[in-house]
């Protein structure tokens, strides 16, 4: 699946930790950065894919569980720590899906919004695959 685990470098305190982002442990440059919040835990938010987006997912607080498919497979990961995100490259699906009280999702892009890089039908992402 065209999905990968970064785990960001970190650094440990009595005084709290610090996450590090920088241009040399992530595979694309950023774009844009947005995050989701007061998100009830019974919403499904995502339900598309890019085609030519790259994404990373950091639970920066909370939780919540990102379904991914593409097209022969599906595959759940929960994301519940702030020094790991999911880099979801392009032609997946993505639901974000249980998310905890509190959960916060920041997402790094490797592009800019365009309504035409999405696809949002389900079966027109299965055609657009084949």
């Amino acid at each position: 699946m065209n999905i990968d685990i970064i785990d960001f470098p970190k650094i440990e305190s009595i005084l709290g930790n610090i996450a590090v982002i920088e241009n040399d442990t992530i595979p694309f440059e950023i774009k844009r950065v947005y995050y989701l919040y007061d998100i009830p835990s019974s919403s499904v938010r995502g339900g598309h894919s890019h085609k030519k987006l790259q994404q990373i997912l950091i639970a920066i607080s909370g939780s919540f569980d990102v379904v991914l498919k593409d097209g022969k497979k599906e595959k759940t990961i929960t994301l519940n720590k702030p020094d790991r995100g999911l880099l979801i490259k392009n032609n997946i699906w993505r639901e974000l899906e249980n998310f905890s009280s509190g959960a916060v999702c920041l997402v790094l892009a490797s592009e800019v919004f365009d309504e035409e890089e999405y696809i949002r039908d389900y079966n027109e992402f299965l055609e657009s695959i084949k």
